[in-house]
């Protein structure tokens, strides 16, 4: 497969189905639901130039801090943490970059996710502020906040649909501009939601992604995910998102398996390590 992807054989996007598949990754589980990287910086511009290595985004940075300014701010909460009881290991992330509240989020304008979204916020639809709204909107806010991590999903690179409200569902209206939730705002350089995906999709196999998409690899599947090379890579998340750091098996407390298994359902799944 790598040799394949290597000699242009498959697509970028291919590769990383295929990736998300053997790392146990699968569309019928929404605490492991295939993880895209967002791969572009550049929401504002009218054009969008993909021979401008400035408009992509830097593949080697966890997306916490592609935002230089954020790595201290990570750094030093890893640095200064510790559990009075030695159970929790350090960490720079307390949240994750793929979870099933994400994937909701999202998609909340298309079914079955809708309901689901609704279920998850006890019968109503989250306040408006909090939905994903505005792509641009999104970018900034992961920008300027290293505690929300979330990377992307497979939709973004080939369906449309989930960019507008054709159901017409009442997402409420924004606190300050008073605008109504509707369609997805886009960025300027996309006029309509196919365009979006044909240009997204486009830059997702371009040049310069190609050449640097190995990069976000290493730290989703590869050695950065974990042990030294997470470290330094300002790449370490909450314990209990790794794949066997909790035998739940070991626990013989039904309430507290209980908890455990809830809180790695919501909470996000480190893909296994390939």
């Amino acid at each position: 497969l790598f040799q394949k992807w290597v000699n242009r054989e498959i697509s970028n996007f291919d590769y990383l189905i295929q990736l998300n598949t053997m790392a146990g990754r699968t569309y019928n589980d929404l605490a492991q639901y295939p993880v895209f990287p967002w791969i572009l910086r550049d929401y504002t511009s009218e054009e969008l130039d993909l021979n401008n290595p400035a408009v992509f985004r830097d593949l080697s940075k966890p997306i916490g801090v592609v935002n230089e300014k954020n790595a201290k701010t990570v750094k030093d909460k890893y640095e200064n943490f510790e559990d009075p009881l030695g159970m929790i290991d350090k960490f720079h992330y307390g949240t994750h970059y793929s979870n099933a509240a994400g994937v909701m989020h999202y998609l909340i304008r298309v079914e079955p996710f809708t309901t689901l979204h609704i279920q998850l916020q006890s019968g109503r639809f989250d306040c408006a502020d909090r939905q994903f709204h505005s792509i641009p909107a999104t970018w900034q806010a992961l920008m300027d906040n290293p505690n929300d991590v979330k990377e992307l999903i497979p939709e973004f690179f080939y369906f449309p649909e989930f960019l507008e409200n054709q159901n017409g569902f009442n997402l409420g209206q924004l606190q300050i501009s008073k605008e109504m939730v509707n369609d997805v705002v886009l960025p300027k350089w996309a006029h309509s939601p196919e365009d979006f995906i044909y240009k997204h999709r486009k830059a997702l196999e371009s040049e310069y992604v190609s050449a640097h998409l190995h990069e976000w690899i290493d730290l989703i599947f590869g050695y950065k995910q974990r042990g030294p090379a997470a470290v330094e890579a300002l790449n370490v998340f909450y314990y209990c998102t790794y794949e066997g750091a909790v035998d739940l098996d070991a626990l013989t407390d039904e309430k507290e398996r209980k908890a455990l298994e809830g809180m790695i359902n919501n909470f996000g799944q480190t893909p296994c390590q390939l």
